[in-house]
């Protein structure tokens, strides 16, 4: 078939409608930047400056960037990472800075709630080079999430031991939880699946490296896949990340991962999940969310049900009801799909304010 927006597939779609993709929200994470001299920066009337917010109970706050913050090179480049901050906050031993750090994230967790995430990635790793200081910041990350969370946290590190300190945070009141992830450079990370019901992120990767095409994805997963189901996890809490790049460094990159999405929903069926981290597609380029939104569509086309995702802003349901004969969306479609040499007709387009 050829499905909307230009996608050649041999099988249709394995989700028809939003309410069937997995969402899993991914903004409470250390590396989250919002602009120093953007809209979401004011500089308060004693002079300092602060992201504001709403919090759970409706009041008007200020979540203050510290002085120590102001030290660091993101600072220096006009970049305020705000979830570190607010994560920091609350290792602080102040309690009004803890309080502070703890309102951030209880208005995201909300946030993402309303908007339909079914779980909440955690992530601390760039909260400071100390794996201690890494390890109670991923604990008091938990359980801040966990005091006002429906859904469970997705436990999210490059480090399998503090994978394994937000496991045993987690009171699983809320449901299994996801470990994210499992790679084949981290086969410690295998031993985690034997005493938990946590539902587990696979990464198509190889103990070599990233893979360089649809081939590399394919067999990295199948190898990676049958290990996980070997330790006793069902194939249905099993999601598979089948890596993309930015487009804008391979125009293939997007084919690449197309064809083993295909290929692994036909290995696999409709019961293992497919997609994660999805917004890397977009880095770099202009008018990310139009490129995120058109990506979405395609993969969904593809065979992807679930993907690591901002929900507030990535909009499910718009992307289902995308106009993808819209000129911003065939110019996106295009690129995605390696029709743009080096992304200069959609750059181009940009320039000339043709993507509305």
């Amino acid at each position: 078939m050829t499905t909307a927006a230009g996608l050649d597939s041999k099988m249709p779609p394995s989700i028809t409608s939003p309410t069937q993709f997995t969402i899993v929200g991914e903004n409470i994470h250390a590396t989250r930047i919002v602009l120093r001299n953007g809209r979401k920066v004011v500089k308060l009337d004693d002079g300092s400056e602060a992201v504001p917010f709403t919090d759970t109970s409706g009041a008007q706050r200020n979540l203050t960037i510290p002085d120590w913050f102001k030290k660091t090179q993101p600072y220096q480049q006009g970049q305020i990472k705000h979830f570190m901050i607010a994560i920091m906050k609350g290792l602080s031993e102040d309690h009004k800075e803890q309080e502070e750090g703890r309102a951030y994230l209880d208005q995201e967790v909300a946030k993402q709630v309303d908007a339909g995430a079914q779980y909440l990635d955690i992530n601390v790793d760039e909260i400071h080079y100390d794996l201690d200081t890494q390890k109670r910041a991923m604990r008091w990350a938990v359980d801040t999430v966990q005091a006002s969370s429906p859904i469970p946290p997705s436990i999210d590190s490059s480090n399998s031991e503090i994978i394994a300190e937000g496991l045993a945070t987690y009171n699983g009141k809320a449901g299994p939880p996801i470990i994210n992830s499992v790679a084949p450079e981290r086969p410690e990370a295998l031993d985690m699946l034997n005493n938990t019901d946590a539902r587990v992120i696979v990464m198509a990767t190889s103990a070599t490296g990233m893979p360089q095409n649809s081939n590399d994805r394919v067999e990295n997963a199948i190898a990676l896949v049958d290990q996980v189901i070997e330790r006793g996890v069902s194939i249905k809490d099993i999601f598979i990340d089948a890596i993309i790049f930015p487009i804008s460094v391979d125009g293939q990159n997007g084919n690449h991962y197309f064809e083993a999405v295909r290929r692994l929903r036909e290995k696999f069926g409709d019961e293992i999940h497919i997609g994660m981290g999805l917004s890397n597609v977009s880095f770099g380029m202009p008018k990310r969310k139009l490129i995120n939104q058109a990506f979405i569509r395609l993969a969904i086309d593809a065979g992807i049900d679930a993907g690591l995702i901002d929900p507030v802003q990535t909009s499910l349901d718009a992307i289902f009801t995308l106009e993808t004969e819209s000129v911003g969306v065939q110019y996106a479609s295009d690129m995605l799909l390696g029709k743009d040499e080096f992304c200069m007709n959609y750059i181009d387009a940009y320039r000339k304010g043709n993507l509305a």
